[in-house]
């Protein structure tokens, strides 16, 4: 079996997260052993990991030249690896394959997420009562190989009774439902070892090396990321998996026009994305007499439309029978998908722009989307859409669920200079309400004077609410427990 990834990407972690690499300058046993334990447990569903020998590693990073593996070692090692593997319960066994690179040999073996775990391998896989001798759950924390404790062991069991949808068996569809065309076209773009090979195998034989089917050998079934990104047809299974971009001019729909993309997820997203780019974004260039060079400005920056809509393709639910959808309006990008944000991201860090997940929905997604740059490393997706905000000088994007989150919308405001004339009088109105408020806390009242006002008005009440609801105003206790606004540094 040929792994299906480019050795060379995977050595120098262009694609895969260094924590899910292992390298290792030779054959440790008991350490390697301890290693697929730990990656086929995985606590916290990435995707397993890969650990690759004859490469010698320093402070996270290989060292160059690569050592290699002895040729004649090599067939010695991969029979030794069948008999140690008998030392993890249940038995589990890797993907490994020797591969020739800069001349010499390393030997890569690729361990996803097992279907049986969670895993338990011997304390010492060497002697005669190695099978027989004490076992521990491993797993993986950071970039080391550890022991699990009582607390993990009880998280490893919890998500071990969850599968993740993407990973699953698709029971109503067939093996020839999945795309030759698709496999190999994948497999040519990743520049994986395995292309050249799969011109002469049948889909069956691409999928299985892909690992992309599951069940006994007179039933198998092909899992639902090959359905999803592999078939022409994966509407067929999952209703709604698509991207609509609806282009809004007109609040009264008047000249609405929308675009439907179909079929495989990463085709959907790259075609959507590429009439984002061609159809909304805009820029201008800005000369400042003060400055010696020109100030490019974009009404959105491209990747940040690229980081969101991407992010909603990996983690949305296929379970849930609701499109992604792409509004755009003179003031915005509005992208919303299903469901919200994990649990394992509090309101607090939603509010702070820390969104890091603890949990991923769609595994085997992500590492495919990886693999052709669609996506980067993990957590990076909104930082980097922040960044790219910041840059362009735009505001930084809002955040909308249900308390039940079950459905995400993020909005990017269009930059101030593309603006309507009307949100950029709203936009003025809501700083000089920030300004009095940052002297000192007022009640509305006061905040009216202050605004130059002889009463409240409706649009200033409104437009307090709406700064409350935002976040930049805070409601605060004054003396004599008397309420006051303040505004949000």
């Amino acid at each position: 079996m040929v792994i299906p990834i480019n050795i060379d990407d995977l050595i120098n972690k262009r694609i895969v997260e260094s924590t899910r690499i292992e390298f290792k300058s030779d054959f440790n046993p008991t350490a390697v052993i301890h290693s697929i334990c730990a990656f086929a447990n995985d606590i916290d569903n990435l995707g397993g990991g890969y650990i690759v020998l004859g490469v010698e590693e320093k402070g996270g990073s290989p060292v160059f030249p690569i050592k290699g593996i002895e040729q004649e070692r090599i067939d010695g090692i991969l029979k030794e690896l069948v008999g140690y593997c008998r030392c993890i319960e249940p038995l589990y066994n890797p993907v490994v394959e020797p591969i020739l690179y800069n001349d010499v040999y390393v030997i890569v073996i690729w361990v996803s997420g097992g279907y049986g775990r969670p895993y338990k391998a011997s304390l010492d896989v060497l002697g005669k009562e190695a099978k027989k001798s004490t076992k521990y759950y491993y797993i993986r924390k950071f970039s080391s190989t550890i022991v699990a404790s009582p607390d993990e062991e009880k998280e490893l069991f919890y998500i071990s009774s969850d599968i993740p949808f993407d990973d699953r068996p698709n029971l109503l569809a067939e093996i020839s439902d999945l795309d030759i065309g698709l496999l190999r076209a994948h497999l040519k773009e990743i520049d994986s070892s395995l292309y050249e090979h799969s011109l002469n195998m049948d889909v069956l034989e691409i999928a299985k090396d892909m690992q992309l089917v599951s069940g006994p050998t007179e039933r198998l079934k092909p899992l639902n990321v090959g359905i999803l990104m592999f078939s022409e047809r994966p509407e067929k299974y999952f209703r709604y998996a698509r991207i609509e971009v609806v282009d809004i001019p007109d609040p009264t729909g008047t000249n609405m026009t929308e675009k439907v993309f179909t079929g495989p997820i990463q085709r959907q997203l790259k075609d959507a994305l590429a009439y984002i780019k061609n159809y909304t974004l805009k820029e201008v260039t800005i000369k400042d007499k003060n400055k010696a060079e020109a100030v490019k400005i974009l009404n959105y920056p491209y990747a940040a439309i690229e980081e969101i809509l991407s992010n909603a393709v990996y983690h949305r639910s296929y379970q849930i029978n609701e499109p992604i959808t792409v509004r755009i309006t003179p003031q915005a990008i509005e992208i919303t998908s299903f469901p919200g944000f994990d649990r394992s991201i509090t309101d607090e860090d939603i509010a702070k722009y820390q969104i890091r997940a603890r949990v991923y929905r769609n595994r085997r997604i992500g590492d495919f989307l990886k693999e052709l740059k669609l996506i980067e490393g993990r957590n990076t997706g909104f930082p980097n859409a922040i960044k790219a905000l910041t840059e362009n000088g735009s505001d930084l994007p809002k955040f909308d669920m249900s308390p039940q989150r079950d459905y995400l919308s993020v909005t990017i405001p269009v930059h101030g200079y593309f603006a309507p004339e009307v949100n950029k009088k709203t936009k003025a109105y809501e700083d000089k309400i920030l300004t009095a408020l940052k002297d000192k806390p007022m009640n509305l009242t006061e905040l009216a004077a202050a605004m130059g006002n002889k009463s409240i008005s409706k649009k200033l009440s409104k437009t307090v609410n709406e700064l409350i609801a935002s976040g930049a105003i805070i409601r605060i206790v004054a003396e004599g427990n008397a309420t006051k606004l303040k505004a949000n540094e």
